[in-house]
């Protein structure tokens, strides 16, 4: 078997990391995405670079099974997903990622060795969820299955795809729950950011207008827990190179409300803002935090970066990004 891994939504955020920590590893890697590679957020050049519609199995005369050729892993990080505001508001087409991982997956399992697939703690049961002093979540509060409507769903439905393929082909499939991962080198506007990109984005514009004060969606007292991006990568790498073939959590146990990390980035910025609350914006669940006892007993570490290094990091990023 060689040592080429596919990466599947490479273009993105995480793919554009995990792209580079495995060229870091002397690993042969085949990056694809849907975008031109001018849109790609880490273009690496030491990487094959393919755009390819995987919603779609063939293209003039290749086929996905041509593309994942000679892979020992293929890692599916592609998906059309966002921030809640996207996820809220684009349910079909977050429903429609469900494409790729079945074409993935009908060709994995005659070509190669391992597969990952990224999925989410949005495929969580709601009913868990109504609380800010939420119960972090543990892989088997899945079920009974009441997960965000669309995005949870695809995700909820892919993951048991995954299960299907290594029971019925033999493809050793691995699952992550990706809790709110964040840090440079990803989106920051444009309606598809996450929390912590959006918070600091906005805050820093804030502070380079001189109008100080932010728009909140919701009370701001809604709580998550946010993994840094470099915990995240180190988290794929475990899981792919594992043992354990059912979903598990891959997040910090860090836990804050929204106004929690509004302050953070304030302190990094140096600056107070008068908060403006939009009630009637999207907000998701009340509360979500992950359980990680089942990781550390896997694989004897935990996502630890805390979050106030990681959105400096994050926030020097998108700064520099809107100043020049």
């Amino acid at each position: 078997m060689s040592d080429l891994s596919v990466v599947c939504g490479a273009g993105g955020f995480i793919g554009g990391h995990l792209v580079r920590s495995l060229l870091e590893q002397g690993k042969a890697v085949r990056a694809v995405d849907i975008k031109p590679l001018a849109e790609w957020y880490q273009l690496v050049d030491d990487a094959e670079n393919i755009c390819w519609d995987l919603r779609i199995p063939e293209r003039h005369d290749e086929s996905i099974a041509e593309l994942l050729w000679g892979a020992s892993n293929i890692y599916n990080l592609a998906c059309s997903m966002g921030g809640i505001g996207y996820i809220e508001n684009n349910k079909s087409d977050c429903m429609m990622s469900v494409l790729i991982n079945t074409n993935l997956l009908d060709s994995a399992q005659k070509t190669c060795n391992r597969y990952f697939f990224s999925s989410t703690a949005c495929v969580y049961a709601a009913d868990k969820q109504s609380d800010p002093n939420v119960t972090a979540l543990k892989e088997s509060d899945a079920y009974p299955a009441m997960p965000e409507d669309g995005y949870g769903w695809e995700k909820l439905f892919s993951e048991r795809m995954c299960r299907h393929f290594r029971e019925d082909h033999g493809l050793q499939t691995r699952v992550a729950r990706f809790h709110n991962i964040y840090g440079p080198h990803g989106t920051y506007d444009g309606g598809r950011e996450k929390a912590p990109a959006a918070i600091c984005r906005k805050v820093i514009q804030a502070k380079l207008s001189g109008k100080h004060e932010i728009e909140i969606w919701g009370d701001g007292e809604q709580t998550r827990s946010f993994a840094y991006i470099d915990d995240c990568i180190r988290g794929i790498h475990a899981i792919t190179d594992g043992d354990y073939a059912d979903p598990v959590n891959l997040g910090s146990s860090e836990m804050v409300s929204i106004n929690q990390l509004v302050s953070i980035a304030e302190e990094i910025a140096g600056i107070t803002l008068t908060r403006r609350y939009k009630l009637d914006a999207p907000q998701g669940v009340r509360g979500r935090s992950s359980d990680n006892t089942l990781f550390r007993s896997l694989y004897g570490w935990e996502p630890s970066i805390k979050l106030r290094d990681g959105l400096e990091k994050t926030y020097r990023w998108i700064y520099d990004e809107l100043a020049r």
